[in-house]
């Protein structure tokens, strides 16, 4: 690894931590501006040569200092409690595309909004269970997840299990048995609404949000979590493929509202998958940006090895590693839709 020529320490050239008190987090560089924030807010903050410790007061400004502070920002703490809402948010987070974030939103948006003071629960709708997986569910053969709520009108509440370190955040987990949930929903009577009777049964004056991920499909699950719920979020990837799925999810959503729930709105967009390197993501987070407007979150997530590997141990990237690239984007995804919620923005 080169040295840093001005005071002796060993800097990685591919990454290295920065912090700057004014922003409350630190995240990763590497190489050039981190896309989701101005470039010129980035600085490492001055360091005096007596006492190891930059001017702001907040400590050494070592590498391992700077991550530590980082971690311990996404991590949150009763000082940094984000803005609740008034009622509880229901949000799908659907995109027939598969392979474009919607899991990884879903699971990492829960874990920041839990860690910050904001009660939540995920709701797998996905066959795939990767969100519960994500989220350290614990599933067998016998396991009761989503699918006895829907198809044999089980209370949700005794299907809602906390995570494992992270208070304020429940999730009820799916199994394999939702794979056939499809099929035996076609002879049920109001099948596009069981998702919503459950919810209506359940008491979400508890809550602050309710996050339901979907399946890769434009089926009866994610009909059912359309109609159940009041918002649509949907992750964008920052390809062209993306772009080209789109216009087939708007008409469904469009459809959704006018024969089954009107009150069904697309609050939030979240560009997910970023590469600053490429113009081809650029273009696209401008062609979004300006079709869509303020539903755009300003936050872009970029790609980052470390959010892929999360999951693998059970955890989300916020708890897996919070001082990455992708942990700190989730962070400010999640903080933007709490202040959102706040003032009314894309709602």
């Amino acid at each position: 690894m080169p040295q840093n020529q001005s005071d002796g320490r060993h800097v990685s050239r591919e990454t290295e931590l920065v912090f700057d008190p004014g922003m409350g987090s630190g995240t990763e560089v590497s190489g050039e501006a981190t896309p989701w924030k101005d470039p010129q807010s980035w600085r490492a903050p001055e360091v005096s040569r007596e006492t190891g410790s930059d001017q702001s007061g907040v400590g050494p400004d070592t590498p391992i200092a700077r991550a530590a502070r980082a971690a311990m920002s996404v991590r949150g703490n009763g000082d940094d409690l984000w803005p609740r809402p008034s009622e509880c948010r229901v949000l799908s987070i659907a995109n027939q595309k598969g392979g474009v974030g919607k899991t990884t939103t879903a699971v990492n948006l829960a874990a920041s909004l839990a860690m910050h003071g904001n009660r939540v629960l995920v709701v797998d709708l996905d066959p795939q269970g990767n969100a519960s997986t994500a989220l350290g569910m614990e599933r067998d053969e016998n396991s009761r997840s989503i699918y006895h709520c829907l198809v044999e009108d089980a209370e949700m509440r005794q299907l809602a299990l906390p995570v494992p370190d992270i208070p304020n955040l429940w999730c009820v987990p799916a199994t394999i048995d939702l794979a056939g949930a499809e099929i035996e929903l076609v002879s049920l009577v109001a099948r596009e609404a069981r998702l919503k009777r459950a919810f209506a049964a359940f008491d979400s004056s508890e809550l602050d949000y309710i996050l339901v991920d979907c399946p890769p499909s434009l089926g009866l699950l994610t009909v059912n979590a359309m109609v159940a719920c009041a918002e649509v979020l949907i992750p964008i990837q920052c390809e062209y493929y993306a772009l080209e799925g789109l216009g087939q999810l708007l008409r469904n959503v469009e459809l959704v509202k006018s024969h089954l729930n009107p009150t069904l709105e697309i609050s939030t967009i979240v560009l997910t998958m970023y590469d600053a390197r490429t113009r081809l993501a650029s273009q696209v987070a401008d062609e979004v940006r300006q079709h869509f407007g303020d539903l755009v979150l300003n936050t872009l997530v970029p790609r980052s090895v470390r959010v892929s590997e999360a999951p693998s141990y059970g955890q989300s990237v916020m708890t897996y590693d919070p001082a990455s690239t992708g942990a700190a984007a989730y962070l400010e995804a999640a903080r933007e839709m709490a202040h959102r919620a706040k003032t009314g923005v894309g709602n």
